[in-house]
C-alpha cells in the first residue's frame, strides 16, 4: 500500500478549525505505527498548471494567491495555493499508481470537492479528483467516473465535470447540510442524498444503489473522493457509520476490477486514523 502525503501539508491552521493538522499528521502517526498493512510512502508532485486548467478559470488560480480570505469557512493561509497544488498533484499521483495496479492513498490537505470552475469554498481550493478525472480522459480512458463518498455533496467536482462526454459524477450525502447542492440528478451527474440521522442500514442501501449504478455506467477508470464524515462520532454531520462501513466501502471500490485512484476529502473526527485504515483494510480485501 502506497501512502501519498507531504508532511508540508500540516503546515497550516487557523485555531479551532475542523480541517486541522491532525488529520493528516495523525492518521500518518497511526500508519506507521500498525504492522498490519505494508507501507510504502511517497511524496507527490505539485500539479502542472495546464492540467490544473482543464478544471479551473486562470482568474481562480490567481485569486489562489491573494492573501485575503475567500469566505467565512475558507482562510487564505501563506502558501495555501502551493499546498492546494501538491493535493492535486497526490490525485495525479494516485491515478498514475491505479494504472499501474498499485493500492494506494493519497493522505493530503487541503480536501478539493468543494472548489468549483471560479471559486473557493468548504475548505477546498482546488479540484484535486475533477483535475484527475480530467486527466484520465485526456490520457485516453473511455469512461471515467468520480464516486464520492463524503458526507457533503461535491459541488465543485459536479460543477466541473457537468456535461462532460463519458465522465460521470457519483455522490451519496446527506440532505440538507452544507453546501445545500445535489437534490437532484442531471446529465452526467447522479446525485443520492440521506437525510440526517439516517438508520446505518437504510445509509447502506442508498449507497448500495449508488454503486450498482456505478457499475453499471461501466468505468474503466474509478477516482474515489474518499470523506469519512458519515462516521456516527464525526461533528460536521449527522450520520451513523461506523469504521466497517468504509472498511466495506473500500472492499466494493477495489472490488469493481478496474482502476481505482483514492484521494481523501473530509472526515473530521478524532477517530479519522481508524476509519482510513478500516479503508485501507477494505481496498486490500482484507
Amino acid at each position: 500500500m502506497t501512502i501519498i502525503t507531504d508532511e508540508r501539508c500540516t503546515n497550516y491552521h487557523s485555531p479551532g478549525h475542523p480541517e486541522r493538522p491532525f488529520r493528516v499528521a495523525g492518521t500518518v502517526k497511526q500508519l506507521k505505527a500498525q504492522m498490519k498493512i505494508k507501507v510504502d510512502w511517497a511524496k507527490p508532485e505539485a500539479a502542472p498548471l495546464e492540467k490544473v486548467l482543464r478544471a479551473h478559470t486562470k482568474n481562480h488560480y490567481q485569486r489562489l494567491g491573494e492573501p485575503h480570505d475567500f469566505d467565512g469557512d475558507t482562510a487564505y493561509h501563506e502558501g495555501i495555493r502551493e499546498h492546494a497544488l501538491r493535493g492535486a498533484g497526490g490525485a495525479l499521483k494516485a491515478l498514475e499508481l491505479a494504472k499501474a495496479g498499485k493500492p494506494h492513498f493519497s493522505l493530503l490537505r487541503p480536501p478539493g470537492h468543494h472548489a468549483t470552475k471560479e471559486r473557493a469554498m468548504g475548505f477546498c481550493y482546488l479540484g484535486s479528483v475533477a483535475i484527475a478525472a480530467l486527466e484520465a480522459k485526456a490520457a485516453r480512458a473511455k469512461r471515467v467516473a468520480v464516486f464520492d463518498f463524503d458526507v457533503h455533496h461535491g459541488n465543485g467536482t459536479e460543477d466541473i465535470l457537468a456535461k462532460r462526454d463519458d465522465l460521470a459524477f457519483f455522490s451519496i450525502h446527506q440532505h440538507p447540510a452544507y453546501p445545500g447542492t445535489g437534490t437532484k440528478s442531471f446529465d452526467n451527474c447522479h446525485n443520492y442524498t440521506v437525510r440526517p440521522g439516517l438508520p446505518r442500514e437504510d445509509y447502506r442501501k442508498t449507497a448500495e444503489k449508488a454503486l450498482a449504478d456505478l457499475k453499471a455506467f461501466k468505468p474503466d477508470v474509478v477516482i474515489a473522493s474518499a470523506g469519512f464524515d458519515a462516521y456516527a462520532g464525526d461533528p460536521l454531520c449527522n450520520q451513523k457509520l461506523s469504521a466497517d462501513d468504509f472498511r466495506w466501502y473500500g472492499k466494493t471500490l477495489a472490488g469493481l476490477g478496474v482502476p481505482l485512484a483514492n484521494a481523501m476529502e473530509g472526515g473530521y473526527s478524532d477517530d479519522l486514523p481508524d476509519l482510513v485504515t478500516a479503508y485501507l483494510e477494505g481496498l486490500l480485501g482484507k
